[in-house]
């Protein structure tokens, strides 16, 4: 069991910064096409962090071309390059699904100062 234990200690990132939900992150994520990568940025409110340890995901929204688009990425994932945190937004809620339902200005954040 201990072995196992190391292995994920191992894999676990230490350079995370603190994400909070509401924060406007930038996601740099490699994506593989064939035998070429390339890292494409993802930028959007953290809507939702879920889990704990290896498996822990945050849920990005962000809205573009007026379609809303979400995705889940794992924040241990080699995939995942880097987060950048944009800036941070005032929430009371753990998780933020209400903003689905939202468009244009209500469905922005108050901005912490």
């Amino acid at each position: 069991m201990d072995v196992l234990r190391d292995l994920v200690a191992s894999q676990l990132k230490d350079n995370l910064p603190d994400i909070k939900i509401g924060a406007t992150v930038k996601v740099y994520v490699r994506i593989r096409e064939g035998d070429k990568q390339r890292i494409q940025m993802f930028e959007g409110i953290v809507i939702a962090r879920n889990n704990s340890g290896i498996a822990e995901t945050i849920t990005v929204r962000r809205v573009a071309y007026g379609v809303g688009v979400e995705r889940v990425f794992p924040l241990h994932s080699p995939n995942v390059d880097k987060i950048e945190i944009v800036s941070y937004g005032k929430a009371r809620r753990s998780k933020l699904y209400y903003l689905r339902d939202r468009v244009g200005k209500a469905a922005k954040l108050k901005q912490k100062l």
